[in-house]
């Protein structure tokens, strides 16, 4: 069998392919296990053949993976996929998807990500999500000081000045099982 394009529906576990030949025939449709799957598809899938997955979670590491094997590997978004889902949305129908989309002449594909992409990537990811945790605490410390009667300022800068200010205070109305709750959120 000459493959030409294969789509493949990436799992934790298992993955589904979908090979198809130069007549557009499907010539082979697996599911085959994470640990098994590599060593199949070198053995099954000549090197000339397309690989495609859905740009997911690991999609980037395993076309690494494929790349340094000599594959050919594309990468598309999910909603460029969703289209070409024939039937019911199952693993081994969204291989198929993954195949068709990718024959298609104006598809848009993505690139495939180098380590040291998916790093910067993760930092940045890793810094916006410390950023939505310290404007959360900043507004539950400006919503509960309010019920005291403490107007706390708005910028993150003047908060964290004023919050030790506040605790130091012994007129400012604060209880003392409110100041022990105020140090963790500000520590936070």
């Amino acid at each position: 069998m000459d493959m030409i394009r294969v789509g493949i529906d990436l799992a934790k576990n298992v993955f589904q392919v979908h090979g198809i030949d130069r007549s557009e025939k499907a010539v082979w449709r697996r599911k085959l296990s994470r640990s098994e799957w590599i060593e199949v598809l070198q053995q099954t899938v000549p090197l000339h053949a397309e690989i495609g997955m859905e740009a997911c979670g690991s999609a980037h590491h395993w076309a690494r993976r494929l790349q340094a094997l000599g594959y050919t590997v594309k990468l598309i978004a999910p909603q460029f996929v969703k289209p070409y889902v024939k039937s019911n949305k199952n693993d081994a129908n969204d291989a198929e998807a993954i195949c068709e989309a990718m024959s298609r002449p104006a598809m848009r594909f993505v690139a495939v990500k180098t380590i040291e992409q998916q790093d910067v990537q993760a930092v940045h990811r890793v810094r916006s999500g410390l950023m939505e945790q310290r404007n959360a605490k900043a507004n539950q410390i400006r919503g509960l000081t309010s019920e005291y009667g403490i107007v706390a300022p708005r910028e993150i800068a003047q908060l964290r000045r004023a919050v030790p200010v506040w605790l130091e205070d012994i007129n400012c109305g604060l209880s003392d099982r409110f100041r022990r709750l105020l140090v963790g959120l500000w520590e936070d």
